[in-house]
């Protein structure tokens, strides 16, 4: 008889064959050049059979080590190019693609045990994908043509089968149950392609569309690839997207902090999750840069993070209180009374979310909490 370590390869293999052999039967992937196709599955890049949600060939999944919170919804987000094709490689910033990439985002919740509800805080599902026991929501498309990148949400069908293309945005009601049992009534929010561009943007002045997601140190983890598990960055450069990684491999490039994981320091924890959830707009170059909170990765923990910064121009958004971070009073801190509201005008992120991330706010309040009090002559 087989021990379980020599069976493990052979499972590995199997599972490789059968994902291989769905692949297989879906057309190749279509980069299209011009418009907006109607349905998803006009670019081949995953179709579901017999409940599966299968990825096509090339078509590369990845997690990031920090997520963005979008109301609890579980995300799959894949990678795909043109054959010879490669991005390369940028230590600080997203990556530069080429021509012909299609970054896709599949939103996702697992059912609760009516059919109906949906359930927030379980875990990921990674990219195996069973409709009978998630809820297909949206798939958001970045696809790089020659004048630039464009954004296109589709939404899934209530069958389950196909996602429509919705330019306009639209407003999904969802019951959410959460671990401890209480529900929230939502309404998730499908962004217009306009909104998706007030994040995209990187650079206000020259209009610059980017990714968010795609860069070194979101990127720096592991995934499981064929049953094997393997950082992701060696793994894009072994396939042949990502060309430019340090010698070293991914040992020498940058790594954002699991922002849920209590045994990694609650610095590095809380400036993860404002990295990924605020920073694209707050930055030097952001469409928040005149607020001069600067939220991204590496800034400098001083004013610019907030600490005793008075708000530029917050208007209710100050709840009254007098510093973006009062350091030891979580309470007195304009950023934690934001994140903790979901009122418009009031809340931040102010895309993205109808509701409010408690376990975010209660990192951050922790964060705050640990500083030393006191603002001095700052």
């Amino acid at each position: 008889m087989m021990s379980i370590p020599a069976i493990r390869p052979l499972l590995a293999a199997a599972c490789a064959l059968a994902l291989a052999a769905c692949s297989q039967q879906q057309a190749p992937v279509s980069f299209i050049a011009e418009g907006n196709p109607e349905k998803l599955s006009d670019w081949h890049l995953m179709a579901v059979s017999s409940s599966k949600l299968n990825l096509n060939k090339q078509v590369v999944p990845y997690d990031l080590n920090t997520p963005l919170f979008t109301d609890y919804a579980h995300k799959l987000r894949t990678v795909w190019m043109p054959k010879g094709q490669s991005a390369a490689y940028n230590a600080e910033t997203t990556f530069d693609f080429p021509v012909g990439t299609i970054i896709s985002k599949t939103f996702y919740y697992p059912k609760a045990a009516d059919g109906k509800a949906v359930l927030a805080n379980y875990a990921s599902d990674g990219d195996q994908l069973d409709t009978t026991k998630v809820r297909l929501v949206e798939t958001r498309l970045l696809v790089r043509r020659a004048s630039g990148w464009i954004a296109l949400p589709y939404v899934w069908n209530a069958e389950q089968t196909d996602a429509v293309l919705s330019r306009t945005g639209d407003q999904i009601p969802l019951d959410v149950v959460h671990q401890d049992k209480h529900s929230d009534k939502i309404t998730y929010v499908v962004p217009n392609v306009n909104q998706c561009a007030s994040c995209h943007v990187a650079d206000v002045k020259s209009r610059q569309f980017q990714p968010i997601g795609p860069k070194a140190r979101h990127l720096n983890r592991d995934y499981t690839y064929e049953g094997i598990s393997t950082n992701q960055l060696q793994y894009l450069a072994k396939v042949g997207y990502l060309t430019g990684l340090p010698a070293e491999g991914a040992k020498a490039a940058p790594r954002n902090a699991n922002w849920h994981d209590a045994q990694q320091p609650i610095d590095a924890r809380a400036r993860a999750y404002l990295d990924i959830n605020c920073a694209h707009c707050h930055n030097d170059k952001g469409a928040a840069n005149t607020t001069a909170l600067h939220l991204n990765m590496g800034a400098p923990a001083d004013l610019h993070l907030g600490l005793c910064k008075p708000p530029v121009a917050a208007g209710a958004g100050t709840g009254g209180r007098s510093h973006d971070i009062a350091p030891g009073k979580p309470d007195d801190s304009i950023m934690l009374y934001r994140l903790n509201s979901a009122e418009p005008g009031v809340m931040m992120p102010e895309l993205g979310r109808s509701s409010v991330h408690q376990e975010g706010v209660a990192l951050i309040r922790e964060w705050i909490a640990a500083m030393q009090e006191g603002c001095g002559s700052k």
